[in-house]
């Protein structure tokens, strides 16, 4: 008489059985794909028909890849995709170096445009002299035309602080002399002993 025994493994152990005829296969380990910069040029265009555009900007139609790849290759050029999310997408025939430098030097210029807006301070006194009124205001005229804001900061010493007409009077003065090239930001108001103006260029 023959006896059977059933062997059940427990929970949360492990139970192997070798069986030749059971192979494990493991999938290929897939490199991450290399993020190119600019567009897909050449052989790195995946569709398989594309627009057409040759060198002088004439659109020459749908075509295989193939064949756009034989032109541009005929040309001594590259094939350069233009607009991938067009259906087909659209290529050029272009020199491929060209296009890169010409995207770096307006990405240079752009940068070059873009100038950090300063706030230059200009200090005056309440009873300014009308020679060092002159002075400050072509400091400010220089830094307006330099894309600056310009915060003006009169200080009261002592007894001037009964006086801070003075301080707006002065303040309105300046306003009506660069009220053509400079506007108001910040209307003048006191902190403690200083009263402060911010104008913008216009």
């Amino acid at each position: 008489m023959t006896t059977h025994i059933a062997i059940i493994p427990a929970v949360g152990s492990t139970f192997c059985i070798n069986d030749p005829e059971t192979t494990t296969i493991r999938k290929p380990f897939k490199a991450a794909p290399v993020v190119k910069d600019g567009p897909r040029a050449n052989r790195d265009i995946r569709a398989p028909r594309v627009q057409l555009i040759d060198a002088e900007g004439t659109n020459l139609g749908e075509m295989s890849i193939e064949d756009a790849l034989a032109a541009a290759d005929e040309a001594g050029l590259d094939l350069v995709e233009i607009s991938p999310n067009s259906v087909p997408p659209v290529t050029k025939i272009t020199d491929l170096g060209k296009l890169k430098y010409q995207g770096q030097k307006k990405a240079a210029e752009a940068r070059k445009k873009q100038k950090t807006v300063e706030i230059k301070e200009i200090k005056m006194r309440p009873n300014i002299d009308s020679h060092d009124y002159d002075v400050k205001m072509r400091a400010v005229k220089r830094f307006f035309e330099d894309g600056d804001k310009v915060k003006l900061t009169l200080r009261f010493r002592g007894r001037e602080m009964a006086h801070l007409e003075l301080g707006m009077k002065l303040l309105n003065q300046v306003k009506a002399d660069t009220e053509s090239f400079a506007k108001v930001e910040a209307e003048p108001k006191l902190e403690g002993r200083q009263m402060m103006m911010v104008l913008a260029p216009r």
